[in-house]
């Protein structure tokens, strides 16, 4: 009988990625973002990667790892999350977080280690991750362009200076973006670029009748046949959820976490035609029960970081099809690894009706040999090659962690780069 391979060895290895600044409901990106890349590999030498949103806590987390995943086998996931379970625990629901981004510990060392898993299981096999899904119900995936509002700069060390000499997308990267006219003109670059077929703003930084202008400006822009969707970060209450929802039926596909819970969602929800999505309200399977009994979405935004790697978020659309939900993707930044693993989960999902979300086009560094992913029309081909189709560079990968030796940044912290444009400024729940 064959002997399968073991993983002898894990390398984890933080990075910093140029990030432009980006206002959102928590404040302003700071000029990097942190990511976490993991390296697999077994005792005949084949490396899995993965790549998940950095902190320092995960990173400490992922070196406790060690010792549980040594001398396993890649091909046993289920043994492995229970290892990691009964050495971690489960993670709380209020361990999320009440900011944009996820704040859950095991979600995210699970994803890791499984998505390396499968990229060893694929390359052993000869098969791509898509068809350890299942396989391939398309060969590309259509993502949405994604909007935000700005300040000048493309982060890094020039976080406030631009080039003179860019044109076109690399142009509006750098410009600032605050009012109607200048969203629909990075809207405009972006599309050129990337030729992406429907549009996201992400809202809940200024008030909500700024941001419900924006979406009418984009659909004068771009017409009726581009879908448009907005983002207020659970920000509004539920009177000014219900107030602008109504105002944008018909205008917009789907309205994203305007408010804050599941009951606030549902009674939103109740009140509008406009479907809602969540990547805020139901995050776990947890959730679930309680989305299903109140009726707080009609759209669950997944993100196999934040769930727990790419066979949860498979489990998860066997759920949203029970329920009559539909299934889309979360996005944060991220770089080449983490888009392979999102293209190959959005090529193996059933009744795919929205386009992804994806902070891509806002990054300018990757970590992955082939360079950056291209789109085509809006969309990214399935990775040829087993696994996922891309490997890591080893250069790339030291100039990145470079940067994050440079940098300082241990987490994500986004009051810390506001206030150093608005001084007084705090964090609300919900603000309008």
């Amino acid at each position: 009988m064959k002997n399968f391979p073991k993983i002898k060895e894990i390398n984890i290895t933080p990075i910093a990625i140029v990030d432009p600044p980006l206002l959102n409901a928590a404040g302003l990106h700071a000029p990097y973002a942190l990511r976490i890349i993991v390296e697999l590999i077994t005792d005949d030498n084949i490396t899995g990667i993965s790549e998940i949103p950095g902190t320092t806590d995960i990173e400490i987390a992922l070196h406790e790892c060690k010792n549980l995943i040594i001398g396993q086998d890649p091909f046993q996931t289920n043994k492995i999350s229970d290892i990691l379970i009964a050495h971690f625990g489960i993670d709380k629901m209020a361990e999320r977080g009440l900011f944009p981004w996820d704040s859950r510990k095991l979600v995210h060392i699970f994803s890791a280690i499984e998505v390396a898993c499968l990229d060893i299981v694929g390359k052993v096999i000869n098969k791509p991750v898509v068809d350890l899904l299942g396989g391939k119900r398309r060969e590309s995936v259509p993502f949405a362009a994604y909007l935000f509002y700005k300040y000048e700069g493309a982060g890094g060390k020039l976080a406030f200076e631009t080039d003179p000499n860019a044109v076109g997308w690399a142009a509006a990267r750098q410009k600032s973006a605050l009012n109607p006219a200048e969203i629909v003109a990075q809207a405009q670059a972006m599309c050129k670029e990337f030729g992406f077929k429907s549009i996201k703003l992400k809202g809940g930084v200024f008030e909500p009748r700024q941001e419900v202008d924006a979406i009418f400006a984009l659909r004068e822009a771009f017409g009726e046949n581009v879908p448009l969707r907005i983002d207020p970060n659970a920000l509004w209450t539920v009177e000014t959820s219900i107030k602008y929802g109504l105002e944008m039926e018909g205008i917009i596909e789907y309205l994203e976490d305007p408010c804050r819970g599941q009951d606030n969602m549902a009674a939103v929800r109740k009140a509008l035609k406009t479907p809602l999505a969540t990547n805020m309200c139901t995050t776990s399977f947890e959730d679930i029960p309680r989305s299903i009994q109140v009726g707080s979405e009609d759209i669950i935004l997944s993100d196999h970081h934040f769930w727990g790697g790419l066979r949860a978020s498979m489990t998860l659309t066997g759920v949203c099809q029970t329920f009559g939900r539909h299934l889309s993707m979360h996005s944060n930044s991220h770089l080449g690894i983490s888009l392979a693993a999102m293209v190959h989960l959005g090529a193996a999902i059933p009744n795919f009706h929205y386009a992804l979300d994806t902070h891509y086009p806002w990054q300018s560094d990757e970590v992955i040999k082939q360079g950056r992913f291209k789109f085509e029309d809006g969309a990214v081909a399935v990775p040829e090659g087993p696994g996922l189709g891309v490997e890591l560079d080893k250069n790339a990968l030291a100039k990145l962690h470079q940067n994050y030796l440079d940098c300082g940044i241990t987490k994500r912290d986004d009051l810390i780069e506001i206030r150093k444009v608005i001084p007084d400024w705090e964090f609300k729940q919900t603000r309008w």
